[in-house]
Formats: C-alpha cells, structure tokens, sequence
C-alpha cells in the first residue's frame, strides 16, 4: 500500500507542478488561454494574481517531493501538504469551477486515504 501511496503523492506533486508552470508562465499564451477559458484582455489583466497562485501550487508540489524524500519518517509530512492541497481544492471547486475539485481534490483525497491506509 506504501507503493500506492507514493505513486498518488507523486501524481499529486506533478499535476501541482505542472498548475504552477500554466499559472505561473502560459497564463497569457494561446494555450493557457485555452485551458482556463479566458480571453487575452482577462489574461492580460489577471497574470500577476496567476502568477500568485501558480507559487503557491508550487509550494505544494515542493512539500509533497520533500515528504516523498524522507521516506517513512515524512508521513506527517506528507499528511499535512495533501490536507492543504484537499482544502485548495474544495475551496476552488466551491468558489471559482466545480471542476477543480476534481482536478485537484480528489487525486489529494485519494493520496491522503492510500497514505493513512498504508
């Protein structure tokens, strides 16, 4: 079960990597543009708050690899960074589009129930 765990925080880690790569640097480019539906004027307007964003989905991509890295001593680790991306997740599906709790919550909840199972 440890290996099922560690294989979701690490999905977990890289879909946060890769928020923070749309959010922080294809915002505003065509393909950015494209996945979050906005038009160049909102995108134009909006990219420093992305940006904003973007580290902060970074921040819990970077606290998932460290938890990953310390092995068994980094559970608790590991817990805390997937409660927040949880939290995230539900916050922005209930604020911004039901779809980021699917995006982002769910893989978080399925880490965080193989984790605590393990």
């Amino acid at each position: 079960m440890t290996m099922a765990a560690n294989i979701a925080i690490t999905i977990v880690a890289l879909l946060h990597a890769y928020f923070l790569v749309l959010e922080m640097f294809l915002w505003d480019k065509p393909f950015g543009r494209r996945i979050f539906k906005t038009t160049p004027e909102f995108a134009a307007a909006s990219k420093a708050l992305a940006a904003n964003q973007g580290l902060y989905n970074g921040f819990l991509a970077a606290g998932l690899v460290w938890g990953l890295a310390l092995g068994t001593p980094g559970v608790d680790v590991k817990v805390f960074f997937l409660a927040c991306v949880v939290v995230a997740g539900l916050f922005g599906g209930a604020t911004v589009n039901r779809n980021i709790m699917f995006v982002q919550a769910v893989p978080g909840i399925i880490g965080l129930a193989l984790l605590l199972a393990s």
